[in-house]
């Protein structure tokens, strides 16, 4: 199986828990981080735990009235990926967002 590059969207992700890589973040969290929606970042949560780049479990300790959250974290593996797939230096381009012009008079 030929393995492809990450997807920049994918590469966000690993920069954000590349950081912290043995905190448990939850999905909403890394997502406003990282400006990826749901209903792509779950997508990509999935296929690292998939691939075991990531652990994931439910949080177990629960304030009143909130369901529980997913956690995921890096495994050594996912540590692994993300040193060889450059998040270091992917961490500048993730964060980066073009100025937006307003109208030049």
């Amino acid at each position: 199986m030929r393995e492809r590059r990450p997807s920049s969207q994918t590469l966000k992700v690993l920069v954000a828990l590349a950081e912290q890589p043995t905190r448990w973040r939850y999905g909403y969290e890394l997502g406003l981080e990282v400006g990826i929606r749901s209903g792509s970042l779950y997508p990509i949560l999935v296929r690292l735990s998939d691939r075991e780049l990531l652990e994931s479990r439910w949080e177990e300790q629960l304030p009143s009235g909130r369901p529980p959250r997913h956690l995921y974290r890096l495994t050594s593996q996912g540590r692994e990926y993300a040193a060889a797939h450059g998040t270091a230096s992917a961490a500048p381009a993730a964060n980066h967002r073009r100025p937006v012009l307003r109208g030049a008079s």
